[in-house]
């Protein structure tokens, strides 16, 4: 069976946030999918080619030092940090919902993820309703600037 068979989609925000809230040990991949990814449980720093023990994944559990903001302000700011990835990494690209255990980190600090399983897939209008939260924060948080080096 395929595991991206039947996954349910986040719709909303507010839909990915309830998720969020309900569970720990949550994470947002960007890929072409579980489909793709679980065939191999290992992601390659693009950089050096080196392969890596576990898929290479971003938290979305709140840390506790967010207090009593808000949690969906805390996921928009979680899925807008990686939305380019999508244009960079190609067709079919998109963000996906698992848990699974952090085996170690990679070479961008990020969590790599094993014993994966997939929650849900998140819908396109998601990713511009959490870029359109952030972007109404940048008189308050200051310029938001990704740029390359």
């Amino acid at each position: 069976m395929n595991p991206s068979d039947g996954l349910p989609i986040a719709r909303s925000l507010t839909e990915l946030t309830e998720l969020v809230e309900r569970r720990r040990r949550l994470f947002v991949r960007w890929s072409r999918g579980p489909a793709t990814d679980l065939d191999r449980v290992s992601s390659t720093d693009e950089l050096t080619g080196v392969s890596l023990p576990g898929l290479s994944a971003n938290p979305l559990d709140v840390e506790e030092w967010w207090e009593d903001r808000s949690r969906e302000l805390w996921v928009a700011r979680r899925l807008y940090d990686y939305a380019h990835l999508p244009h960079e990494k190609g067709p079919g690209v998109r963000p996906w919902v698992l848990t699974g255990r952090e085996a170690g980190r990679g070479p961008d600090n990020e969590p790599l993820v094993v014993e994966v399983r997939p929650l849900a897939w998140i819908d396109s209008a998601v990713i511009e309703e959490a870029r359109a939260e952030v972007l109404r924060q940048e008189a308050r948080w200051g310029p938001l600037r990704r740029t390359g080096g």
